[in-house]
């Protein structure tokens, strides 16, 4: 009988080589499934921010802010907006090194020439290029934009949360000045305030601040009639906090979601606004490159030389509609009543 005794080598490699079998006809299954997660191992930060029980309050704060971002991306109309704006900014920005002329340099035996290689978007009534001055006028019509945006939205939400806060006197008082704002056309009112002033983008920026903040005070106030029942309140209140830091504390940040989403509504009816003022001579005086400016010098040429009034009035349509994109969106993250 032939065989081979318990603890020879041949035994030792028949005993190996059984063994080694199975494993093989295993081995594809296992190569192709994922790796299983080490106890010790870090989670990635998509599940750090994802995580539902937050290890701290940065972290919640964090993921809260991811989570909105999540949402924000899922629609496309306000990426498209969010693209438009990123894109605007950075032009106007790096309007030194993109531009192909001097804005304000005159080249008569070139006036009101058609887009070419050499200008891009033509040249207007004096033969200044019109991509130049789109570019600087950007910074001039968006700079007035932002400038108004950083007067009424505090203006607007400190007035409201005082007046829903306080209440009584204080509330009579400062809805009718509310009111008496809301009953005239911004546009009409904005006209009065700088024909009052002198000309000009200043007279132009404080002329709008005072008719845009209306509207925020009373997005705050009703924000704040239900936020000074709610619990916490009363628990500051109960803990001896004045009512300036329960309004400066508690009550104005929970406001603010609501006011983002109306200020980015808002601000392409603020660039029509100053582009309006800039049209009738109002705001951004020649030969500054503002806008609705250029559109008020080439109304005399709109038929015939069309691209000198028609690139600024598409920047003007550009910049008002990825605002309108821009702020549906937030509103649709922001907003609680939308979710």
């Amino acid at each position: 009988m032939s065989g081979h005794s318990p603890g020879s080598p041949m035994a030792d490699a028949a005993t190996a080589t059984a063994a080694v079998e199975p494993v093989s006809d295993a081995a594809p299954e296992a190569a192709l499934a994922p790796p299983p997660p080490q106890p010790g191992a870090a989670p990635s930060r998509r599940d750090w921010l994802l995580t539902d029980a937050p290890a701290s309050r940065s972290q919640a704060a964090w993921g809260r802010r991811y989570q909105a971002w999540l949402a924000f991306r899922r629609n496309p109309l306000a990426m498209v907006g969010l693209g438009v704006i990123l894109a605007m900014l950075v032009l106007i920005l790096l309007a030194p090194l993109i531009a192909t002329h001097d804005p304000g340099a005159q080249e008569l035996g070139n006036r009101l020439a058609a887009p070419s290689a050499a200008h891009w978007l033509g040249t207007d009534e004096l033969g200044r290029d019109v991509w130049s001055r789109i570019l600087y006028g950007g910074r001039i019509t968006l700079g007035m934009v932002v400038a108004v945006v950083l007067l009424v939205a505090p203006l607007g939400l400190l007035v409201g949360c005082v007046a829903g806060y306080a209440g009584g006197v204080w509330d009579r008082l400062l809805m009718r000045v509310t009111d008496i704002f809301l009953a005239f056309p911004r546009l009409i009112l904005a006209l009065a305030f700088v024909a009052a002033m002198r000309p000009g983008v200043e007279s132009a920026v404080i002329a709008i601040a005072l008719t845009a903040w209306p509207p925020y005070a009373r997005l705050a106030r009703a924000e704040t009639l239900t936020i000074r029942r709610t619990d916490y309140v009363a628990a500051a209140r109960m803990t001896g906090a004045s009512p300036a830091r329960i309004v400066l504390r508690h009550v104005m940040p929970m406001c603010l979601p609501s006011l983002v989403v109306r200020v980015t509504l808002d601000m392409s009816s603020i660039i029509l606004t100053a582009a309006g003022l800039g049209f009738l001579g109002l705001g951004a005086q020649p030969p500054l490159p503002e806008w609705g400016t250029m559109i008020a010098t080439a109304r005399r040429f709109i038929l015939e030389q069309w691209w000198v009034a028609l690139m600024p009035g598409i920047a003007i349509f550009s910049a008002s509609l990825a605002f309108n994109l821009l702020g549906d969106g937030l509103r649709d993250v922001l907003d609680p009543k939308q979710r």
